[in-house]
């Protein structure tokens, strides 16, 4: 059985200058292109390559998959699903346990509370105290909660967090 890595990244800062966008079409604020960036080299340093991409079709979660994804070494498979966007930490759960039986990799590009709420049910007995400190005191935008399990994504109920890394602690 091998041991997968589930990687949860709350979208980037998105802007709000323009009030009469949809809340789906808000793009990314300056701030969030460089926490974006940020996070795409993190993940290429530390050699947490998703295999695959699960990604909410807002344009601030596309645009920060975008450039996470230019950091990265080589080409992913992304896959846009609408479930995600406004989902409940159910419902992400239940894209995630669809995911690619091959996958050991899996990142999910989503929104809070949603994904904030899944990424503490998930943290479950092993967890990092340091981790689950900083996940308990906050999950703001460019977040990312990395978790460890063996089995398989469809079985997926709880899970080892190793790591919650915001924007602060990358620059």
């Amino acid at each position: 059985m091998p041991m997968r890595q589930l990687l949860l990244l709350r979208h980037a800062k998105s802007s709000w200058d323009d009030s009469g966008l949809d809340d789906f079409d808000r793009p990314l604020a300056e701030r969030g292109l460089k926490a974006a960036r940020s996070v795409g080299r993190e993940l290429a340093a530390r050699d947490w390559l998703p295999d695959q991409a699960l990604v909410s079709p807002a344009l601030r979660t596309r645009d920060t998959w975008r450039l996470v994804a230019a950091e990265l070494p080589a080409h992913r498979r992304v896959v846009f699903v609408d479930a995600l966007y406004e989902a409940s930490a159910a419902d992400i759960l239940s894209q995630i346990r669809q995911a690619d039986p091959a996958s050991v990799c899996l990142i999910v590009v989503g929104h809070n509370p949603g994904l904030e709420d899944l990424a503490k049910q998930l943290a479950g007995s092993g967890s990092e105290a340091k981790a689950r400190k900083r996940l308990e005191e906050k999950f703001p935008t460019a977040a990312l909660a990395r978790f460890v399990f063996e089995g398989e994504w469809s079985a997926l109920s709880s899970a080892k967090l190793t790591h919650c890394l915001r924007p602060k602690d990358l620059s």
